[in-house]
């Protein structure tokens, strides 16, 4: 079996954590692509499990010696990228792996593996709903929020270049949604094939 790549992009705050959640827990054949990042763990956070929690220096090296598919410097000073040895490690077990990834990042991973790749962007449904879910969280500083709302407004642009466009507007619905759309994926299905 060839693994497949489900990939879920979104600006922070459009609920695609929530989406990639609930398909892991209705697809057994999916597995969580954990993301090295050199940002400290919030709280809650477990390394190896939310975030593998590198150092800035660790990840450099790890750059250099090519071990990453993707990776950036997603907020300055914070780097994020997926380790080559990640996707060999759930392959390896005969899984499919999904993500839980920057907009950037998604769109390379979906030009690195294009034939195996299913690309969806998680788009809130208006930019002042995703500043007030950004602001509930409660785990910001008022310029990280800021920062973040920035990051978000330019990433939108990048909707169009994504497989699919899913619209979080009302969650159950989503999550639905996002259900059919890798069923059809993983079963072959022409229809959502990636671009």
């Amino acid at each position: 079996m060839e693994g497949k790549l489900i990939i879920f992009s979104a600006p922070s705050g459009a609920g695609k954590t929530t989406i990639v959640r609930h398909l892991l827990d209705r697809f057994p054949q999916l597995a969580f692509s954990v993301s090295a990042t050199t940002r400290p763990p919030r709280a809650g956070e477990v390394d190896g499990r939310d975030y593998y929690f590198i150092s800035k220096e660790d990840f450099l090296h790890r750059i250099a010696r090519h071990e990453f598919v993707e990776f950036e410097e997603v907020y300055s000073g914070a780097f994020y990228g997926t380790l080559l040895s990640e996707l060999e490690r759930i392959w390896k077990v005969g899984k499919h792996v999904i993500f839980d990834i920057d907009v950037e990042g998604g769109l390379r991973l979906k030009k690195k593996y294009p034939g195996r790749s299913l690309a969806i962007f998680v788009q809130p449904p208006s930019l002042d709903t995703l500043k007030a879910r950004l602001a509930a969280r409660g785990t910001d500083s008022a310029e990280k929020l800021e920062e973040r709302y920035r990051k978000a407004s330019r990433e939108l642009d990048y909707a169009p270049r994504f497989d699919h466009i899913l619209v979080n507007d009302e969650l159950e619905k989503a999550c639905a949604e996002a259900e059919r759309l890798v069923g059809d994926f993983l079963s072959g299905n022409p229809e959502n094939q990636s671009r």
